[in-house]
């Protein structure tokens, strides 16, 4: 699976892994339920699944949900992105700038034998 999904999308699965029917992810949208299902039928499409609840199921194998909260702002957030096909976002790209200058190790001077 390749695709790239979009925010409302994972939230869509992340609602469903919870046991959210499309009635309550709509009210909790205040979306009518039509618009839920246009979203989830995409989703399926993008997933190459048959249900819902298939669409969970491949997006836990692909990493895309692991049941985790998700993480902004720093290396963990930024490698969620990049797990999940996104493009990272400006936040977590400087967290992941801030985590790279804090790995990297200051050179020691040469300490030759007396």
């Amino acid at each position: 699976m390749s695709a790239t999904l979009h925010e409302r999308e994972i939230e869509f699965l992340e609602r469903l892994g919870r046991g959210e029917t499309g009635g309550e992810i709509a009210a909790a949208w205040h979306m009518e339920l039509s618009s839920v299902r246009t979203v989830a039928e995409r989703l399926r499409r993008k997933l190459g699944a048959r249900t819902n609840e298939h669409a969970v199921l491949l997006a836990c194998q692909a990493g895309i949900l692991d049941g985790r909260p998700r993480r902004h702002g720093d290396h963990a957030g930024y490698e969620a992105h990049r797990k999940r096909g996104e493009t990272p976002c400006d936040h977590c790209r400087e967290g992941e700038r801030a985590h790279r200058r804090a790995m990297k190790v200051p050179a020691q001077p040469n300490q030759e034998a007396a």
